[in-house]
């Protein structure tokens, strides 16, 4: 615990803010005398006589019994915990769509409630796979909701492309899903990867990782490094708040697992970046990129107009800029496989009317 705590300190010296993952949908374990389980003692064989459970599970875990006064105030003290204790930036809550379901919504809001009132700072993300504005609609709800909608459309585009030059490629639902949500674009956490579509265990084999999906038949040629590169840019340059899985910052195509009988095989390989010019000029990228998006307010902004768009040259262009102020950039995306030359696109011209073109 000492250990953590100075790692989080350490990470504050460098400029490094903290968010942990918060899992209060349900407990994992053995759930054996020694565990939460039962700490009231009471008899096995009915999983709802627990003080903190219910007969009802999850992801290999049993699910809170969010109803009870008891068990709502010890899942809100834990999260405080952290904040006190830890001195952790803001929360990522896992699967609040299981949370809901069983009963915990009002919890839910007395969670944000509790940490807003000891950091308002912080950040409070929902990973909820329903209706993503439904943990949006309040204050006392989450700041911003995990949103797989524009990963969705750009994996969709690479594994359209994958095959070929001659292949079709649908870039329309790439530029519905470019455009910010839910009342402010920063309240969407966008992404390519996360740790569950990525990982493979005993159950399953998920989706391939960015160069894999780009290009099946070698992760490391030309097609998946440049394909991997159009995906990422269009992440870093998008509104929205991008959020980067492990090891995608430097072109891994192996899945993770946190699984004894598959992790040793997919472990981060380090030495490659010592090695491995692809993943040393992807990292260059990605690097660039971010501090681009660091130096450039347009890119930080809601603004966004998709002024260009070409599936069959595919080529994406759009407009960013900062309302009643300016500071312009114009993204170009090229989806193809060689360098388009000739192709013509006009720059926009921007109305003297904050927020619009």
């Amino acid at each position: 615990m000492k250990q953590l705590m100075a790692l989080i300190d350490l990470f504050h010296v460098y400029g490094i803010a903290v968010i942990f993952d918060l899992v209060e949908n349900h407990a994992g374990g053995e759930f054996g005398d020694e565990s939460l389980y039962f700490m009231d003692r009471q008899s096995y064989g009915d999983n709802n006589h627990s003080l903190y459970f219910t007969d009802q599970g999850w992801a290999g875990g049993l699910i809170f019994a969010f109803w009870k006064r008891e068990v709502r105030q010890f899942l809100i003290d834990n999260a405080a915990f952290f904040i006190n204790e830890y001195h952790v930036d803001g929360f990522r809550f896992d699967e609040v769509t299981v949370i809901d379901r069983y009963g915990g919504w009002e919890f839910l809001q007395n969670l944000t409630d509790t940490l807003r009132s000891q950091k308002p700072s912080a950040p409070l993300i929902a990973e909820y796979w329903a209706d993503h504005s439904a943990v949006l609609r309040s204050r006392s709800d989450a700041d911003a909701v995990v949103d797989s909608n524009l990963r969705e459309a750009l994996c969709g585009a690479l594994a359209q492309a994958s095959p070929g030059k001659d292949a079709p490629v649908d870039l329309d639902t790439v530029v519905r899903e470019l455009y910010p949500k839910h009342g402010g674009a920063w309240r969407s956490v966008h992404h390519l990867e996360n740790q569950d579509v990525v990982r493979v265990n005993n159950d399953n084999d998920r989706q391939p990782r960015v160069p894999a999906l780009a290009d099946g038949s070698n992760p490391r040629f030309w097609y998946a490094r440049n394909r991997s590169h159009w995906a990422n840019g269009l992440l870093l340059t998008a509104p929205g708040t991008p959020m980067l899985f492990m090891r995608q910052e430097f072109l891994e195509d192996k899945y993770w697992s946190d699984s004894p009988d598959f992790y040793k095989a997919n472990l981060i390989w380090w030495n490659g970046l010592n090695s491995d010019r692809a993943m040393q000029d992807h990292l260059r990228f990605i690097r660039e990129l971010i501090a681009l998006r660091r130096r450039l307010p347009a890119l930080q902004a809601d603004s966004l107009n998709v002024y260009h768009v070409h599936n069959d040259n595919r080529v994406i262009a759009f407009h960013r800029w900062v309302a009643g102020v300016g500071t312009d950039v114009v993204v170009v995306a090229n989806l193809r496989e060689e360098t388009l030359v000739g192709i013509q696109t006009r720059f926009p011209a921007r109305r003297h009317v904050a927020g619009g073109l």
